[in-house]
């Protein structure tokens, strides 16, 4: 198993998500349970391009504190939604005999969504624990409707298992 750490980065970590608090909260626990059990982490950054504000260098662009990674953690830097865009991640995970990876991050609608459904195409088995991933408010769906219905309806039972947080500690422990 992986624990995938996506787009929790400065410039989009903050109060305008849908439950932050709770949402960085049941992040750190997954976090600190994948270390306390020697489940490998890889941290993802979605790099907008120079000049954007959301790029190498730019002080959104960084890793949020909160769920800040080890210097023996994986960073990878990806250019469009899907991790799967980014060639040495790729490859990386290709080559793990264990196809399940867990994923965590920002935003469910773009990154986080493009993600699951790129990692189930490619045959991982795909979890995705309760609250750990979270949105904003757009032009169609308040936040919380957004959260819904990909953790709720999207994805549950087609591209991933939605579990609790508990539940996703209890499989990494096993």
């Amino acid at each position: 198993m992986i624990l995938l750490v996506i787009d929790i980065q400065k410039g989009i970590a903050d109060n305008r998500l849908f439950n932050f608090d709770s949402f960085i909260q049941d992040t750190k626990k997954i976090i600190d349970s994948a270390r306390d059990n020697n489940v490998e982490i890889i941290y993802v950054q979605h790099d907008d391009g120079p000049g954007t504000g959301f790029s190498v260098g730019d002080w959104n662009f960084e890793i949020a504190d909160q769920v800040a990674p080890t210097a023996s953690e994986k960073v990878y830097i990806k250019n469009i939604n899907s991790c799967f865009g980014n060639k040495d991640f790729v490859q990386y995970v290709d080559g793990i005999a264990d196809k399940t990876l867990m994923v965590v991050g920002l935003q469910t609608n773009f990154c986080i969504d493009a993600t699951v459904k790129s990692a189930f195409e490619r045959g991982f088995d795909v979890i995705i624990p309760k609250g750990t991933n979270s949105t904003f408010d757009n032009d169609y769906m308040d936040a919380e409707t957004t959260y819904k219905y990909y953790n709720e309806m999207m994805w549950p039972e087609r591209f991933a298992h939605c579990v609790s947080v508990e539940e996703a500690i209890s499989m990494m422990k096993s």
